[in-house]
């Protein structure tokens, strides 16, 4: 259960005290239901251990990982405009006429509630942690929209839960820039194979490398012609690779061979004691590049009102 991306969020103090004692009964009342006939959508949590467990949470030290379940209908456009065209034509006969817009879009209603209860649903799951003593909310998705819509779910569960997209004090973009220009990285870090570069002008014009050397005369030509650093691969520690973006999501994260080393070399005899194991090793990893992160970009814990 690596995660492969990273959207962030802060949360103060008070609200990781929401996430103490009791959460598991809040989270049962919330849990994950079937789509009803007409509803096209289902958001409920899950057991992070599977779908036969019935725990809610896993707590490592004062990591807390939930899991977000949801189902989705689908239903295709095309099916629903085919469905919608044949009403709009056999009316059309009945009266002589064509239909009008308010008309036109009663009966598109009528053509979905007819075809939900027969639509196939899309199961899936998200992932989040919690470090409730640095106060990082960690989800396992590029979307800041599903990370906010796992957000949306733990505020109904909780009553409130504060917490907020990272602001951060120094331009991600700029840092970016002056490390690919020969500026000194922070302590841990280094280069990776991949980088982004755009005009700030705005004028569409953007430059994209993928495994290869940073450090090249093709790279510092298109510094040098005003471009900038909008993703650029980094590599942490020697334990971690991903493409850092200039609104700090973190894609593209791997986890390398010391990392997996260490996991081989843990007793694992069940499915349970695998994500224990990888979850404890995963969140261990992430805490310093984290931390990095929090002082270069001087990323701040919100504080209780």
């Amino acid at each position: 259960m690596f995660f492969k991306n990273l959207t962030l969020f802060r949360f103060p103090k008070s609200a990781a005290e929401a996430l103490g004692d009791g959460l598991d009964k809040r989270l049962k009342k919330h849990q994950l239901k079937p789509c009803g006939p007409l509803e096209m959508q289902a958001r409920g949590w899950v057991s992070p251990f599977g779908r036969s467990e019935t725990e809610l949470s896993h707590q490592v030290g004062h990591y807390l990982l939930l899991t977000l379940g949801l189902e989705d209908k689908l239903l295709p456009p095309a099916v629903v405009n085919e469905a919608l065209a044949d009403k709009l034509e056999a009316l059309k006969e009945e009266r002589g006429k064509p239909i009008g817009g308010r008309e036109r879009k009663r009966l598109k209603d009528e053509v979905l509630t007819d075809l939900m209860p027969r639509a196939f649903s899309r199961p899936g799951r998200l992932n989040g942690y919690f470090d409730l003593k640095r106060g990082w909310a960690v989800f396992d998705t590029s979307s800041a929209k599903a990370a906010e819509q796992f957000l949306t779910v733990l505020r109904e569960t909780l009553g409130s839960f504060v917490a907020i997209p990272l602001d951060p004090g120094e331009s991600p973009r700029s840092l970016m820039t002056g490390w690919l220009t020969g500026a000194k990285l922070p302590e841990g870090f280094e280069l990776g194979n991949e980088c982004e570069l755009k005009d700030p002008a705005d004028t569409g014009a953007v430059v994209r490398a993928k495994k290869l050397d940073l450090d090249t005369a093709e790279i510092r030509e298109h510094l040098k012609s005003g471009k900038q650093a909008s993703m650029l691969g980094v590599v942490a520690e020697q334990r971690s690779s991903f493409v850092l973006g200039e609104d700090l999501t973190v894609r593209k994260l791997k986890f390398l061979d010391i990392v997996t080393e260490e996991l081989e070399n843990t007793e694992r005899d069940s499915a349970r004691a695998e994500l224990d194991a990888r979850f404890a090793l995963m969140t261990l990893t992430l805490d310093s590049t984290l931390h990095r992160l929090e002082d270069v970009f001087r990323l701040t814990r919100p504080r209780d009102r």
